[in-house]
């Protein structure tokens, strides 16, 4: 008995290599991208410098090598880690000034001045509750980091660290990376390594809940999200919330998410109750391969259409207009960071969507809401679109 032929059409390995080559054209200012050993420690003083502590939680494997800590492979089991990292008095917001050479100079490079492992999730948490203890209460305050694909471990740590000096928040920042496989022909053996990532996502997320956090502040990136929330569907699932009176603020920025998957999400987890915000950029050439990857459906991140977003009762962010610092215009949510300050008085001044009692607002409104500080930051410029809400005096 013959068995039929099958022939399988070229069109989506075309459509594949095709993305991929666009990808590569537009990440090739990444060249020079740091590997083993380049975040060996600095002793070097540096006067001017700010140091910051950051916490790791991540599902990389372990690398032996001196001033490595942790690689592309995936572990078995989420691991833990702490480093402090100096920013030099010379830097630029938004910038990460990368040494020529490890360690770096600190009087004008990032450097890393101290790293550990941490064995264990009761030992991360103790550090943790130290860090916390460190801030005054009713600043306890916890800032969780998601990177996106094609990111290497001193890169997601770099850019924590980025965000932390640039915000001026005293928050304790606690850096989530999953295994990434840090090259641009890694989009698959990313997206996989995203999906595995989210039971040790949740179990970092109860840790934090579970200590003497008072706020959880969460901002994701790019294929990130897609961890951070499949994580929100599965706790939604799981019929055990975290603390509602725990939940901060939720950002999104660049989602690498398919519009129609991100819909169904929310259907599942709920309309946001919490300062939701998305970041997107209709310019955004990285989200654009990735939707020729995808069969050539949108991308959340780079999606026409902020009203209809805004109607799935989040807020828009249209960073379009922002010159962008890197050549894929993927990453202007780093440069925003010196803003946050005042992201967090117009979402204070947003509140909570209520039935019953306080005004309504609708789209475009919001610097009606919050005056100047919108309109402050529409100058940059920005474009602020959010769903109808009803603001309560007071409300937080």
């Amino acid at each position: 008995m013959s068995l039929p032929r099958i022939s399988f059409s070229p069109r989506p390995r075309a459509c594949l290599s095709a993305a991929l080559l666009v990808l590569a054209l537009t990440l090739a200012a990444c060249s020079g991208r740091p590997g083993a050993g380049s975040l060996a420690l600095s002793t070097a003083p540096a006067p001017g410098a700010q140091e910051h502590t950051i916490l790791i939680a991540t599902t990389r494997e372990r690398d032996d090598r001196p001033g490595t800590y942790f690689n592309r492979e995936r572990a078995e089991r989420i691991d833990f880690a702490r480093a402090t990292v100096s920013i030099p008095p010379t830097h630029k917001p938004g910038q990460i000034e990368w040494p020529a050479k490890a360690p770096g100079n600190p009087e004008t490079d990032f450097t890393v001045r101290s790293a550990n492992y941490i064995d264990g999730k009761s030992a991360f948490r103790a550090a943790l509750d130290r860090e916390l203890a460190k801030r005054p209460k009713g600043k306890r305050e916890v800032f969780v980091f998601i990177h996106g694909y094609n990111t290497r471990f001193p890169e997601a740590l770099f850019r924590m660290a980025q965000l932390t000096a640039d915000s001026r928040l005293p928050h304790v920042p606690v850096l989530f990376t999953w295994a990434s496989g840090g090259d641009v022909t890694d989009y698959i053996y990313d997206n996989n390594s995203a999906t595995i990532a989210r039971d040790a996502l949740e179990e970092t997320l109860r840790t934090i809940a579970a200590s003497k956090a008072e706020k959880i502040n969460i901002l994701a990136h790019s294929m990130g999200n897609w961890a951070l929330m499949e994580t929100a569907r599965q706790i939604r699932i799981s019929g055990k919330p975290l603390p509602e009176r725990k939940i901060g603020l939720f950002a999104m920025a660049a989602p690498d998410l398919d519009v129609d998957v991100f819909k169904a999400q929310l259907r599942r987890t709920g309309k946001p109750d919490r300062p939701f915000i998305l970041l997107v950029s209709k310019d955004d050439r990285a989200l654009k391969a990735s939707s020729l990857i995808a069969g050539g459906k949108q991308r959340v991140g780079a999606y026409d259409n902020e009203k209809e977003l805004a109607e799935l009762g989040v807020t828009v962010v249209d960073l379009t207009q922002i010159e962008s610092l890197d050549a894929a215009h993927h990453g202007k949510f780093a440069q925003l960071a010196q803003l946050a300050p005042e992201f967090r008085k117009m979402l204070a001044g947003q509140g909570r969507r209520e039935s019953g009692g306080g005004s309504e607002f609708g789209v475009d409104s919001v610097g009606d809401v919050v005056g100047s500080t919108a309109k402050a930051a529409v100058t940059l410029p920005l474009k602020i679109l959010t769903a109808p809400i009803t603001i309560f005096s007071g409300a937080q």
